[in-house]
């Protein structure tokens, strides 16, 4: 369990290999928001060999002055990034997933709602 990721402030770890195990959990479920800011938008333009104002339109949703990547619901009422393979339960965007997915598990929410990002998450492991 060397390979465990912490954070101060956290009760919990986690462990990068337990994706190998998972269908894309954190990238399915409930409607939410999906955030990225400028320079994550360029990268991601950059990554997808369009330009931004195109990756706007294509991909993003426009709420208020901010942009949040669209979603598609499933047949199972929840929803997926658009940019989560759902053949190959992977991220297609993976070296340029904005920082929100780079940050999960280690969000603020999760700190009062722990219980959640356990059955969310099979490679959260208790400190």
């Amino acid at each position: 369990m060397s390979n465990l990721i912490k954070k101060e402030g956290f009760n919990f770890a986690f462990e990068p290999s337990g994706c190998d195990s998972c269908k894309g959990n954190c990238c399915i479920g409930e409607s939410g928001y999906i955030w990225v800011n400028a320079v994550e938008i360029q990268a991601l333009a950059l990554h997808l060999k369009i330009t931004a104002e195109d990756l706007k339109k294509r991909y993003l949703n426009k709420i208020a002055y901010k942009y949040s990547i669209k979603e598609i619901q499933l047949a199972s009422q929840n929803y997926a990034c658009c940019f989560f393979d759902l053949d190959k339960k992977q991220c297609s965007i993976y070296n340029v997933r904005p920082s929100q997915c780079r940050t999960f598990p280690f969000w603020d929410y999760f700190k009062e709602n722990e219980e959640e990002v356990y059955k969310e998450c099979p490679a959260i492991r208790s400190l």
